[in-house]
């Protein structure tokens, strides 16, 4: 069993839908506006997104984010 030191490493269905819209451009304000909390709570989660994932920052986030969508996805937009 290997789960790491921060857990399984795999983000909660919440803080796939922050990583999603990271990934679509909004700022932290906008994604708070989405998920209906505040920009704190926004930027606590990308803190954690950040450290489970071994990213740095919201670029980082975006590829991260972009690299395991389904080729599906790409031609349902």
């Amino acid at each position: 069993m290997s789960s790491g030191r921060y857990g399984n490493r795999i983000p909660s269905e919440r803080e796939h839908r922050v990583i999603q819209l990271v990934a679509e451009g909004l700022k932290n304000k906008e994604v708070a506006e989405a998920i209906g909390t505040t920009e704190h709570v926004v930027k606590n989660y990308l803190r954690v997104i950040y450290d489970k994932l071994g990213l740095w920052n919201r670029v980082e986030l975006a590829l991260w984010y972009e690299s395991r969508r389904s080729p599906a996805a790409l031609f349902m937009q």
